[in-house]
């Protein structure tokens, strides 16, 4: 009697939490506990991976039954509810439904009810429990997940001097914890969606409201729910599907490991986007100048990060040019080389058998092929054989007489100054385009440089970034924006945010509140 005054008890009060339905349906929870194990075991194909234990009912309380994933549960926590709910000990007089018992007999977390077997299946899938109860239409689903996660440590791909040593993990909670803690601020938005047929991959989009633009973060959530595909594996796929062109070497996200770095972006009016399973946070919208800016240039002095800025766009100039100017000046414009230095080149090449365009071409293909040996082999030797390979080769190389010694200067200077560049994949294509013009230079001389770097110039002013102009504030041209591109101001002068990226809030500085605290300071 009392079991069938507590069920009663508990549809009541499961129908007021219901939506409405018009019709039956398949994929509706039954009253039979029976049913719904063995719909949710076929719907997960019987794998051997997820487990259904039954948790017999007493006293009035009716038989549930867990389902989750092996090795996405925390067991300590599974195990906490099914002896909790074994010594549960209910009066139906007190008890209004169902939420308020699995109040008592749930650990704290996040707790919620669901209405239908297709979402049961992602819940499980998730890390979830799923808590199937005798005689109710309704399940639910406890937050109790224990996969195993990689500890915060320094990013690889982004070291600083000075700052923050933490860096993003590949689960997206941690790295939404990372960002939060940096920005405490109930402007913060975060819009959560599942992108995947098969991976049900979390993308998240974060920003600050009242200082992003609400049309730049319309068109990226546009672009994000217009992607279909069955898989995301990594936030280089979510890259490809949004950005602006696809045939550009030129990328138009930037992609970082580091927490303050995605801060600063959102403070300046772009948009993060985080997948789950990736350590990679995307940035939108960014422009040129951004993939040659650090996050350690605002932790520095103002005249030591304008000197480092200067020096990484001219380590770009030099990875581009270098070796196509060399070509054309020892090829067809020896004319612009002094007498002296013409003269040690001439002697140099006096033994090479081949021209300069294939000599450059053979030293770089083989610093690449050295380059790429030494990601993919294991991290203890490859280092050691990458250098080892590099001194034995080119020494070799110019001993042999296939290479002059100059040229060995310059294919080793460019990829130091490759190097310099602090985004990755600005710098890849850098080398991509080197060739190109390294083959103009040497078929054409200085002309083909010139005829390869114009084009290229009107495809980086033709490029936008969620319409943001590629090259601003250079095009359109914007002076008073210039005060933090290549020379950093000081930070009382940068009063402003880039008006590039977004138009709103543009103030950063409480200028009158700096004046009063600095005349009463000279009261005193």
């Amino acid at each position: 009697m009392l079991s069938r005054l507590l069920i009663k008890a508990l549809k009541r009060s499961s129908l007021k939490n219901r939506t409405k339905k018009t019709t039956a349906s398949p994929h509706l929870i039954t009253p039979s506990l029976q049913d719904n194990m063995q719909i949710m075991s076929q719907r997960m194909g019987n794998s051997s991976d997820f487990m259904v234990r039954k948790v017999p009912g007493r006293d009035g309380i009716p038989d549930i039954a867990l389902c989750y994933i092996e090795g996405l549960v925390d067991l300590d926590q599974l195990n906490s509810i099914m002896e909790s709910w074994l010594t549960a000990t209910v009066d139906v007089t007190e008890t209004t439904g169902m939420d308020s018992l699995l109040k008592k007999v749930l650990p704290s977390g996040q707790v919620s009810q669901l209405q239908t077997v297709n979402a049961l299946i992602p819940a499980v899938l998730e890390g979830k429990a799923v808590i199937l109860i005798d005689g109710l239409e309704v399940a639910y689903s406890a937050s109790i997940a224990g996969l195993e996660k990689r500890s915060i440590v320094e990013p690889s791909s982004q070291t600083v001097v000075r700052g923050p040593k933490d860096g993003f993990t590949e689960d997206i909670s941690t790295n939404l914890s990372l960002i939060r803690r940096r920005l405490r601020t109930p402007d913060l938005r975060v819009q959560t969606m599942v992108i995947g047929k098969y991976t049900n991959t979390k993308v998240t989009t974060a920003y600050i409201d009242g200082i992003a633009d609400p049309n730049v973060v319309s068109e990226i959530m546009s672009r994000l729910h217009s992607i279909e595909t069955d898989s995301v594996l990594e936030s280089g796929y979510i890259e490809e599907f949004i950005q602006d062109a696809s045939v550009t070497p030129f990328p138009t996200m930037i992609n970082t490991e580091r927490p303050d770095s995605v801060a600063g972006s959102l403070l300046e009016g772009q948009v993060a986007i985080l997948i789950d399973g990736s350590p990679f946070v995307l940035i939108a919208p960014v422009t040129f100048f951004k993939f040659l800016h650090s996050s350690e240039d605002y932790y520095q002095r103002y005249d030591l990060t304008t000197f480092l800025r200067a020096i990484r766009f001219v380590s770009f100039v030099v990875s581009l040019l270098l070796p196509s100017l060399y070509i054309a000046f020892s090829t067809f414009n020896q004319e612009m080389i002094p007498t002296p230095l013409l003269i040690s080149l001439a002697a140099q090449r006096e033994g090479t058998p081949l021209p300069a365009l294939i000599e450059a071409f053979m030293m770089e293909l083989t610093f690449e092929i050295i380059r790429e040996a030494g990601v993919r082999m294991p991290r203890v030797i490859g280092p050691a054989i990458s250098i080892v390979g590099a001194l034995v080769l080119g020494q070799a190389a110019v001993q042999a007489g296939l290479v002059s010694g100059a040229m060995v200067i310059v294919v080793s200077f460019t990829a130091i100054a490759n190097f310099a560049i602090p985004a990755f994949s600005m710098a890849a294509a850098i080398r991509l385009i080197r060739f190109a013009l390294m083959l103009l230079a040497g078929t054409l001389g200085l002309f083909g440089i010139l005829a390869g770097i114009v084009p290229i110039y009107v495809h980086l002013v033709s490029l936008t970034s969620f319409g943001v102009p590629y090259l601003s504030p250079f095009t359109p041209l914007r002076f008073s924006e210039m005060k933090d591109l290549i020379v950093r101001l000081p930070w009382p002068l940068l009063k402003t945010r880039p008006k590039e990226i977004s138009q709103r809030n543009l103030v950063r500085q409480n200028e009158k509140q700096r004046f009063m605290d600095s005349t009463e300071d000279q009261g005193k």
